[in-house]
């Protein structure tokens, strides 16, 4: 036997060993009731909560209850909706209820030492450094950086619409990617990134619009990272992926590895560059103070969120600085976590105001209304002051109610690092059939924080809670919907507060532990969404741009074939719109929709 076959032979009977190994370790005898095991090997995540779409992993919920039982390729897991569950899992009990290794070594890998990617108290000093930096005050001096992208895109859509005011088919998703890639870049990062206005991607710009997608088809690769990352050293590890990505793999699968390699390369290059220069700016400028950093000084409109986060790294004690990697980690992490999730909520916001032309007219007449009373009355940009456009209403709940119904990450997961039980509020159902408050939790039980069943669930948010209505965020429950705190929802203080009146969110004094609005879109407790505050600030300036401008409908033209373009969103990593068949291929991402200029007309909502 040669030695090449020998290697094979030995590599193959090591992976089937450890095969045989995880399945002899499946967890076991979770007292849950749950949907059919599905593929004896694979189980039944990806066909319930992804392959059957948003009414699948409602209707789960609603059948099942807040918890329920799943299977996974290690064994059973338990999908959590509930909210007293979720509340220990994130905010009570944060420390059984950790990352897996599977989420924060590839991470690491991707984007090195950022907040998605470290845990314990190197998690905890980044946090402390990072959550001042995104204070108001600092959202209020970002937004005029804002300003003129979103003038940008609008300008862009409007010039390829016909002189006599007709409408024309434009997929705005395209647009709208780069435009919260303009943002993210300016804003976050300060490189000046203007794909808006460019004839095409330059090599940064492009490789962050492909990352998003790659990471979602590679998914199934995670489970190779974590035996590398964690047995061996960078040199070694750094081997490994030489081999992995040599050209003599011919599959598509491996094209992918290797394209997603190029493309961390080539963000992972400009971020040093930009990263150094304004390292070397900010110790040439000292001049300002602790205050001005921390975002409760004067206003500073040519800074971006690194130039902030640089200059309160310099004046932190040296025990709690970050190093350079860690900087380096925050830039990659910043950009991924904002650009396709953003890019996502944009596209479902602007489809939804389509589907909905009087909520659109309202938005639109609010919008109006506000550039009228505010000093800067310039109807061609829609550049209100930051307060003036974080409380319209109407916008607020346009945002809010979209978020809620559709968040960009569906899911998140959590494993459970010891044995433990986990309190119920709402009774599920057994493997017998009868209703339990509590569950027994194994050791090593992957959790799965169902965020769209949690934002959906009917007994907190109401019989129709599956419905987009903005306007139940102007009734008066709304009113109090954050004013308490995460760490009393379930607390006596807190909980007796709540219950002597009605919030919307809020069930007998229980409530999400969310951060935003009662809901777990930006999830809670101290691995929340950091930039959750400014992905709103950039929707809603995008949206009070557009919509002022700018009428959207859903297509309504048949094409050569007397086919009518229908828009569906696909479930994955994050919600996917395609066309379906047969208009459409039901793969490409696109949003078509009917772009016109405003009529007068299109202000009147009132009946």
């Amino acid at each position: 036997m040669s030695l090449t076959q020998v290697c094979i032979v030995g590599t193959f009977s090591i992976a089937l060993f450890k095969a045989l190994e995880l399945l002899q370790r499946r967890t076991h005898g979770i007292d849950l009731d749950g949907p059919d095991r599905g593929n004896w090997l694979l189980g039944n995540i990806i066909t319930t909560l992804f392959e059957g779409g948003v009414n699948n992993c409602v209707h789960i919920a609603e059948k099942y209850g807040g918890a329920l039982r799943l299977y996974e390729p290690s064994g059973e897991s338990i999908h959590v909706s509930d909210p007293r569950a979720l509340y220990h899992i994130i905010v009570k009990d944060k420390n059984i209820f950790q990352e897996p290794d599977l989420f924060t070594m590839s991470n690491k890998l991707v984007f090195g030492e950022g907040l998605i990617s470290t845990v314990g108290e190197q998690h905890h000093r980044q946090r402390k450094l990072l959550n001042p930096i995104f204070s108001t005050s600092n959202m209020r001096r970002l937004l005029c950086i804002l300003h003129p992208i979103t003038d940008t895109l609008t300008s862009v859509l409007i010039a390829q619409l016909p002189i006599d005011g007709s409408h024309k088919e434009i997929d705005v998703l395209p647009w709208l990617s780069r435009c919260a890639l303009d943002c993210i870049c300016q804003g976050i990062l300060g490189y000046p990134s203007s794909s808006l206005s460019a004839a095409e991607d330059d090599t940064y710009s492009e490789a962050l619009r492909m990352m998003g997608p790659l990471i979602g088809k590679l998914m199934v690769a995670r489970p190779f990272v974590v035996p590398v990352m964690r047995y061996c050293s960078p040199y070694w590890a750094g081997k490994v992926l030489d081999f992995v990505t040599v050209s003599w793999f011919p599959t598509q699968f491996m094209r992918d590895v290797r394209e997603l390699r190029r493309i961390v390369e080539t963000v992972d290059n400009v971020n040093r560059t930009v990263y150094a220069e304004k390292k070397a700016a900010v110790k040439v400028n000292k001049l300002d103070s602790v205050d001005d950093v921390r975002g409760d000084g004067d206003l500073i409109p040519s800074t971006s969120m690194m130039d902030i986060m640089l200059k309160a790294n310099c004046t932190t004690s040296n025990v709690e600085q970050l190093t350079d990697a860690e900087l380096l980690g925050q830039m990659s992490v910043m950009v991924f976590a904002g650009l396709d999730t953003t890019t996502s909520a944009l596209a479902r916001c602007v489809y939804l105001l389509a589907q909905h032309p009087r909520a659109q007219a309202r938005l639109r007449s609010e919008i109006r209304d506000a550039m009228n009373s505010s000093i800067h009355q310039n109807i061609a940009s829609a550049g209100l002051p930051y307060d003036v456009l974080m409380h319209l209403p109407f916008l607020d709940s346009v945002v809010k109610e979209t978020l809620r119904l559709y968040p960009s990450f569906p899911f998140m997961t959590r494993t459970a690092t010891k044995a433990t039980t986990l309190p119920l509020h709402f009774p599920a159902r057994s493997r017998s059939g009868a209703h339990t408050s509590s569950i027994a939790v194994p050791q090593g039980t992957l959790i799965i924080i169902s965020i769209l069943a949690a934002n959906r669930h009917r007994e907190m948010w109401g019989a129709d809670a599956n419905e987009w209505r903005p306007e139940r965020w102007l009734s008066p429950l709304a009113a109090s919907s954050q004013a308490q705190d995460v760490d009393a929802s379930f607390s006596g203080e807190g909980a007796a507060a709540a219950s002597r009146r009605s919030v919307l969110g809020v069930k007998d004094g229980v409530r999400f532990p969310g951060i935003y609005s009662n809901m777990m879109t930006f999830l809670g407790g101290s691995r929340s969404c950091i930039g959750f505050k400014f992905a709103e600030m950039e929707i809603k300036q995008v949206l009070a741009t557009l919509i002022l401008r700018l009428h959207v409908a859903l297509p309504a033209n048949p094409n050569p074939l007397g086919h009518v373009k229908e828009i569906e969103w696909k479930l994955r990593v994050f919600h996917i719109p395609v066309v379906k068949p047969p208009a459409g291929d039901g793969v490409t991402p696109q949003v078509p929709l009917n772009v016109r200029l405003v009529r007068e007309e299109d202000f009147k909502w009132q009946a």
